[in-house]
């Protein structure tokens, strides 16, 4: 299972990642019970057995080329993530609740006294070349992470708690001190140094160990400064998933072939091919069966559900959306971010007035059924009792809104509001394109915000390109007051690699002492025990709920379609890493 903390454009990866939707009033009555019956999919395709051979074509939605960055260490979206899906694998394995098991291409142990975590790659995992995965590619993953002339956004005060991290980013020395191969570079055990270890290491996704391996005996040539770049990143990446990658046509699609050298045994078929489709053309792609595995956009339901041929599998993904408010930079410097208390956005009142125009509920009504929802806080039930429940979210609510403007000085002249000194106040918004019912739907919460007398309007005029505005968030462009973005979380609750003041992933670039205060408490020595945790946990979503910084809005049913003739196709979590060595044709 992957550690998986990516960015999305919400309504550029829908379905099985984030999308938007907005404007109207409650559905009718027909939408009512769709939310039902996607409850009631199964998880998997029924279980059959497998032949050898057949093509599968793996339909990538999206509106713009994907950036082909087939580097866990450098890729940030989850469009590249989904595009290698058929030959990236973790190092680790996990059972249904996320906790790393000893089935995977590695083993873990964890020393609590020694402060260590050691992890052995089996034998027999190899890279797509056929040499054997190493110690060496376990640190070299690391260092491409660490080093600066990467400018990887992987790199987080999370995963400097390993010894001698920090000093290595900052150029202070050129090895990993806390990086141990007992058996050398060549050997397949590595011993993991921490300055304290945390709760959440027993499970996938913690954030404060690497999860993957990056091939060095490969990329060793390329200086840091050109990985980015390089064509054995971009055109011909090394794995030691299932597949190999065969031909890449950029931007558009990847087609696999089997990895000979694959650790579990020969993959099912002859190859797998990742193709670009666009959200507009996703449900005529899936009653015309083009894809055998296609995730379907929920307002695109109604059209696909009724489609012959396919079996529908269905999960709540560990994913939100959210608006997000500009209120500083990043520092990449010292790697930390920065607040800044002048900034257009840092006020609570206007922040919490926003998002109680939104009419988020109806919205979802009308254009899903209820098969997308909304998320009230930011650790979601999918966490269990970590998710603070008492929160109710930012619900539609337009006199709340004006009293706060009201309150906080922001006074009406004429149809807009200014800001308390006086200024005139015009709020730029940022948002991607996605499929029909995108643009109506953020000029629906345009209107909301209008209401109240806030004069926003998109950046630009227009809905932005995804790699644009993926550059914007991340470059801080000053053009951007908030934006709507969404995560695909990994499957440890802590938060804090989006909201640490170390973390790049911090795109509000949020940072308070009330804050850095409870992120610690979240993952401290005193979070080994459980209550101490879930109450810590709950603070700091009722924090964050008050402080509006960042609000989340939805997330969605993630409703696959698969080809009736395909079997071993599951969601569950334990076959998350081995699920393209399973998935095969019917005999």
């Amino acid at each position: 299972m992957k550690s998986k903390k990516l960015l999305g454009s919400v309504g550029v990866i829908t379905a099985a990642a984030l999308s938007l939707v907005a404007c109207g009033k409650s559905a009718d009555n027909g939408n009512t019970n769709e939310a039902k019956k996607a409850s009631k999919f199964p998880i998997e395709v029924p279980k059959k057995e497998t032949k050898q051979g057949g093509t599968v074509k793996l339909a990538i939605e999206s509106d713009s080329p994907f950036t082909g960055i087939f580097s866990e260490e450098l890729s940030t979206t989850k469009t590249d993530s989904d595009v290698v899906a058929p030959g990236a694998e973790s190092l680790f394995d996990v059972n249904d609740t996320y906790q790393i098991n000893d089935k995977g291409p590695a083993t873990m142990k964890i020393n609590k006294k020694d402060k260590t975590v050691t992890v052995t790659i089996k034998k027999g995992v190899k890279w797509s070349d056929g040499k054997q995965v190493t110690a060496k590619d376990y640190e070299y993953a690391y260092e491409i992470i660490a080093n600066k002339a990467t400018q990887s956004e992987r790199y987080t005060s999370q995963l400097a708690f390993l010894k001698g991290l920090e000093e290595y980013h900052e150029g202070k020395s050129k090895t990993i001190s806390g990086f141990e191969m007992p058996d050398g570079e060549n050997g397949r055990t590595a011993v993991l140094h921490f300055k304290e270890l945390k709760p959440g290491m027993y499970n996938s996704g913690n954030g404060y160990f690497w999860e993957a391996v990056a091939p060095y005996h490969y990329l060793k040539d390329v200086p840091f400064s050109k990985l980015n770049s390089s064509d054995k990143i971009r055109k011909k990446p090394l794995y030691f998933g299932p597949y190999q990658v065969s031909k890449v046509v950029r931007g558009q699609s990847v087609t696999w072939v089997p990895n000979k050298y694959y650790w579990r045994g020969k993959p099912k078929l002859d190859k797998v091919v990742s193709q670009v489709v666009s959200s507009n053309s996703t449900s005529q792609a899936i009653k015309s069966h083009k894809f055998d595995i296609a995730d379907v956009i929920n307002t695109q339901w109604k059209q696909v559900k009724d489609t012959k041929g396919v079996n529908f599998v269905a999960k709540i993904p560990l994913q939100y959306s959210y608006l997000g408010f500009k209120v500083g930079k990043w520092d990449a410097k010292h790697s930390k971010n920065v607040m800044d208390k002048n900034a257009k956005m840092n006020n609570k009142s206007l922040r919490q007035a926003i998002g109680y125009a939104m009419n988020i509920s109806s919205v979802y009504k009308k254009y899903t059924g209820g098969l997308t929802f909304h998320v009230t806080t930011l650790i979601p039930p999918q966490f269990g009792d970590y998710h603070n429940s008492d929160i109710k979210g930012y619900t539609y609510n337009l006199k709340k809104a004006n009293q706060l403007l009201d309150k906080a000085g922001y006074k009406k002249k004429g149809k807009w509001r200014v800001q308390p000194n006086g200024k005139p106040l015009k709020i730029h918004l940022l948002a991607a394109g996605g499929d029909a019912t995108r643009g109506p739907i953020i000029q629906n919460y345009i209107q909301q915000w209008h209401k109240i007398g806030l004069n926003v309007s998109l950046v630009g005029g227009r809905l932005a390109e995804a790699n644009s505005f993926f550059d914007k968030i991340k470059n801080d462009d000053p053009s951007v007051d908030m934006f709507m973005a969404g995560w695909s979380m990994s499957s440890e609750p802590s938060p804090a690699d989006f909201f640490a003041e170390g973390s790049p992933f911090n795109y509000q670039r949020f940072v308070t002492p009330e804050q850095t205060k409870l992120l610690n408490s979240l993952d401290s020595q005193k979070a080994f025990n459980h209550k101490y945790r879930v109450e810590k946990f709950h603070e700091w979503q009722k924090y964050m709920f008050d402080q509006a910084f960042i609000i989340p809005t939805k997330n969605s049913y993630a409703i696959t379609a698969v080809n009736n003739k395909l079997t071993g196709y599951s969601l569950k979590p334990t076959h998350g890493n081995s699920l393209w060595y399973e998935v095969g044709y019917k005999k």
